[in-house]
């Protein structure tokens, strides 16, 4: 009988190869093919109203949709670029704009009048061509939230710049960004232009714009709409302390009227303001009511709440 001889484990061909499962691409081939569309749209309709801005014909090249994790899209930032983050309201999380900072010192250029061609260098762009560069970026993000309103109104609100990405933390670093890249040029300039929105903050947006677009047959029942999910307390704001003051309103007192005043004065009310008293819950107001007393203590009835 013969003896078995195994092959060992070392002599076999590792075929083997790692996989990373946060890196790969969350929408599904028709969902995605769907808001590419919707992109190159975008691009196209931002290349001609950056051509009427700068008073030059603007190239702007759709490269690529992802998903991947911010701590990647940072990696990718480069050393020094002109990041944007900004919010876009009423979705939740910040989102980072990316334009190079060669690109972005060429359109400061030609904003004042240059020819728009700057000789490469690693500087970062300064405060003044913060400001200057301000409009273009306004009108980047206003167009690209615009390509939504037929789904959800948003806006885009600019929370500050920054030259160096590892200054920035806009949301965890295993968070999910769903990132668009674009090769812009414009003359004989060109560089890359990156937005990073977060992930589960436009998913919603997605996939009710690509289920618009879906053709369902005649006779396939039509779903009915799930019940939206009961809001839930989150435990974890139990001891979190948050405060509560009263106001008046009506009273209105000169500069001098206001460094003449010392103790045992009295300040009038007129009464129907006397009995309107504002409450506000860290800095906004949310609440009307009526001064009182219980136990001893100065107290406040609420009377109405205040929708803002």
């Amino acid at each position: 009988m013969g003896s078995l001889n195994p092959e060992p484990l070392d002599s076999k061909k590792d075929n083997t190869h790692a996989y990373d499962f946060r890196n790969q691409m969350i929408l599904t081939a028709p969902v995605l093919r769907k808001f590419k569309l919707h992109q190159e749209e975008f691009v196209q309709s931002t290349a001609a109203r950056l051509s009427i801005h700068l008073r030059l014909e603007f190239s702007l090249k759709l490269i690529g949709v992802k998903t991947i994790p911010y701590q990647k899209l940072a990696d990718s930032w480069g050393q020094p670029a002109h990041l944007t983050v900004f919010k876009t309201e009423p979705l939740r999380g910040v989102s980072v704009l990316e334009i190079s900072t060669q690109l972005g010192l060429c359109m400061v250029d030609r904003l004042m009048g240059g020819s728009g061609v700057v000789a490469s260098s690693d500087q970062e762009i300064s405060e003044i061509e913060k400001v200057l560069l301000e409009q273009t970026v306004e009108l980047f993000l206003h167009e690209w939230c615009s390509h939504w309103s037929k789904i959800k109104e948003l806006k885009p609100v600019i929370l500050g710049y920054e030259s160096n990405g590892r200054f920035i933390q806009a949301a965890p670093m295993e968070a999910t960004m769903l990132v668009v890249i674009m090769e812009a040029s414009f003359g004989e300039c060109s560089g890359q232009i990156q937005l990073g929105v977060p992930f589960a903050a436009m998913e919603p947006l997605i996939q009710t714009f690509c289920g618009a677009n879906e053709t369902a047959t005649v006779s396939a029942p039509v779903a009915k709409p799930a019940a939206p999910a009961r809001l839930r307390w989150n435990t974890c704001f139990d001891e979190v302390p948050v405060p509560v003051t009263a106001e008046w309103e009506g009273l209105e007192l000169t500069a001098r009227q206001i460094l003449a005043l010392k103790v045992g004065d009295v300040l009038k009310l007129e009464a129907k303001h006397a009995q309107r008293v504002k409450v506000r819950v860290a800095d906004a107001i949310k609440f009307e009511g009526r001064p009182g007393t219980s136990g001893g203590q100065w107290a406040v009835e609420l009377t109405k709440i205040v929708n803002r």
